[in-house]
């Protein structure tokens, strides 16, 4: 006997996480499909949800709202799981050179929003080399991926809700309307893509200007790192490179941003470049424990993939969120089901209907 679903989910990234508890909370019914990958984009992910961006230390794109939202939303989903994935942490910056120092306090003087001065810029002087001195941002929020995607995953299964398994597009089968889908013994509502660079190659939305980029990070044993800033509010540390806390007192440090590459692992030039760039940034002695590599679906616009197909309306997309999928998945997998549910509107640039042109061709 087939299975019925409202909606089948393919992917249990930060995405497909966040789109199933959206849809129970909606009291829509779903499975998801996903083939457990060690290091997919999501489970690679430093998880920091930082308010500014670039050299200019501009906010970032609906800052304000994404990150009101994702505060409830995370202490919604730690209610659930019975376990707390946000954190609340700063940003170390330390000034790489005099001209982004003096684009810090420019910046500090027009909007002091999410930036201040330290009160004693010597106080990292044990750990670090740093001539000019660092800016702090705040707050700042650091999700645990890995225990999040972990603990989520865990009580699908236990509930039947996720079938660990690769995704097999050519035996998909869709209607030209709503309530038309049937994947081997699944019938559903709705398909929802959720499966990160998966969409690259989709015979539904290959056509959408998708961005790919690599990033590669290390996981690092600091030691000395770690005891000295015991007991503080935990600090993301910043100097070309970021350096993030990890699990089991590890660090995360990276990431690049290749829009080029040849091979979506690892490679010895990026391990290489950034051990040199921690001794000379780094006081303390440090391991490499690990080198982790993942392909991020970035977007040409930057901005995310959200909606339902304008030819084909039973399936849909929850994707692009590029380096920032612990704020964007959240809010979007809201929109998406409230659209479903209420027929409320998405956001028009982040709408996929805003490529109807292109997604129309045969």
């Amino acid at each position: 006997m087939p299975k019925q679903v409202d909606v089948l989910i393919i992917g249990q990234g930060i995405c497909g996480t966040f789109l199933s508890l959206e849809l129970e909370r909606a009291g829509l019914s779903y499975l998801v499909i996903d083939e457990l990958r060690p290091f997919s984009a999501s489970r690679a992910a430093a998880g920091l949800i930082n308010p500014v961006t670039g050299r200019r230390l501009v906010t970032t794109w609906m800052i304000d709202e994404l990150l009101a939202f994702a505060q409830e939303r995370y202490g919604q989903l730690a209610t659930l799981l019975g376990a707390s994935f946000l954190e609340k942490v700063h940003v170390t910056d330390f000034f790489p050179t005099a001209q982004m120092r003096l684009a810090f306090l420019r910046r500090l003087e027009e909007d002091d929003s999410y930036l201040r001065s330290p009160e004693n810029e010597q106080n990292w002087d044990s750990c670090f080399h740093y001539e000019l001195g660092y800016g702090i941002i705040s707050p700042c929020y650091l999700v645990d991926v890995q225990g999040l995607l972990t603990a989520s995953r865990k009580r699908m299964l236990t509930q039947g809700l996720l079938r660990e398994d690769r995704f097999e597009s050519g035996e998909l089968e869709v209607g030209a309307l709503e309530g038309a889908v049937k994947y081997r013994d699944i019938e559903a509502q709705r398909i929802i893509f959720c499966d990160g660079v998966g969409s690259f190659a989709s015979p539904y939305f290959s056509r959408l200007p998708f961005a790919p980029n690599k990033g590669e990070v290390l996981i690092v044993d600091i030691p000395g790192l770690r005891d000295a800033g015991a007991g503080t509010e935990r600090t993301i540390f910043k100097k070309g490179i970021s350096m993030a806390p990890w699990q089991e007192g590890l660090y995360w440090v990276g990431s690049s941003y290749e829009w080029s590459f040849e091979t979506m692992g690892p490679t010895e030039s990026f391990r290489l470049k950034t051990e040199m760039a921690l001794k000379e940034w780094v006081k303390l002695p440090f391991r490499v424990v690990d080198h982790i590599a993942a392909v991020r679906p970035a977007t040409l616009e930057r901005r995310p993939f959200v909606g339902f197909h304008p030819k084909y309306p039973a399936v849909g997309i929850l994707n692009g969120m590029g380096t920032k999928g612990c704020s964007l998945a959240p809010y979007f997998a809201r929109q998406m089901v409230d659209h479903l549910v209420k027929g409320s509107p998405i956001q028009p640039d982040a709408d996929i209907l805003r490529f109807t042109k292109v997604l129309s061709r045969s």
